[in-house]
């Protein structure tokens, strides 16, 4: 089984440069996980053939939103994580499935001058509390743009991004309480040492093309269910956006 997850930073613009069909082909998906989906309903009828999906839109016009196409009818899904100060931005959608949840995710950004970084804090904390629920069911997998690179391996240029929104010592501890709490970074399971393996780029400075990325994009999995992960992977080849597609294999 394939579970694959890409912020397409707009979905109407990354599918009008013929890129976001050619990867979901391409990937031949399971589960296809989309963040920062920038919808409203009705703005885009995209469909394929053999696929259901399953949207959660912003409040806001031309923001936020995810959204999950998948072959496999789920027992329920589930909106948001049940807190209306944190659902109003359409940024999470559950899949309840016989073996597992498959918790869609776009993790707010704590932005310039770290602006919102104390409603990160709160909404890390009410994550993790919905996730650890969650795992007491049944195997639980948290894929999406998490919004934080993790350890300095993560990112290209961490010396110089220490204070910057992403990769302060708040947002990377509130990750390491989450892997702590009995989840596994899948990336890092396989390749812990792998560097310059990045998911997202900035637009500026030609960083794509030079590689100065950040790994921000994640599948993270229970810890009753890591065993029976199979691979997991990063796929820069995949453009339409300034950040890539992951990718999880697992087998149950």
């Amino acid at each position: 089984m394939r579970l694959v997850s890409w912020n397409v930073n707009g979905l109407r613009a990354c599918y009008s440069k013929g890129a976001f069909d050619a990867a979901f082909e391409a990937l031949d998906a399971d589960f296809f996980c989309l963040q920062e989906t920038k919808l409203q309903a009705g703005q885009l009828d995209l469909q394929f053939m053999g696929y259901q999906s399953y949207w959660n839109y912003a409040e806001k016009k031309g923001y936020s939103g995810t959204a999950i196409y998948t072959r496999h009818t789920p027992l329920s899904v589930t909106y948001g994580i049940g807190m209306p100060v944190h659902d109003n931005e359409g940024r999470v959608i559950t899949l309840e499935m016989p073996d597992f949840y498959l918790v869609c995710c776009y993790t707010p950004n704590s932005q310039d001058g770290l602006r919102r970084l104390d409603y990160r804090m709160e909404w890390e904390d009410a994550m993790r509390d919905y996730l650890s629920k969650l795992a007491q069911t049944k195997g639980v997998i948290l894929c999406g743009d998490l919004n934080v690179a993790h350890e300095e391996i993560d990112l290209k240029n961490p010396a110089t991004n220490h204070e910057n929104a992403g990769f302060t010592d708040q947002e990377r501890q509130k990750m390491t309480e989450l892997l702590d709490a009995g989840f596994v970074d899948s990336f890092r399971h396989f390749y812990p040492d792998t560097a310059d393996a990045y998911s997202w780029w900035s637009y500026r400075m030609r960083a794509r093309e030079r590689n100065v990325g950040w790994r921000i994009d994640y599948f993270i999995v229970s810890d009753n269910i890591a065993a029976h992960m199979k691979g997991a992977a990063i796929h820069p080849e995949y453009e339409g956006s300034d950040h890539c597609p992951v990718s999880l294999d697992i087998d149950f």
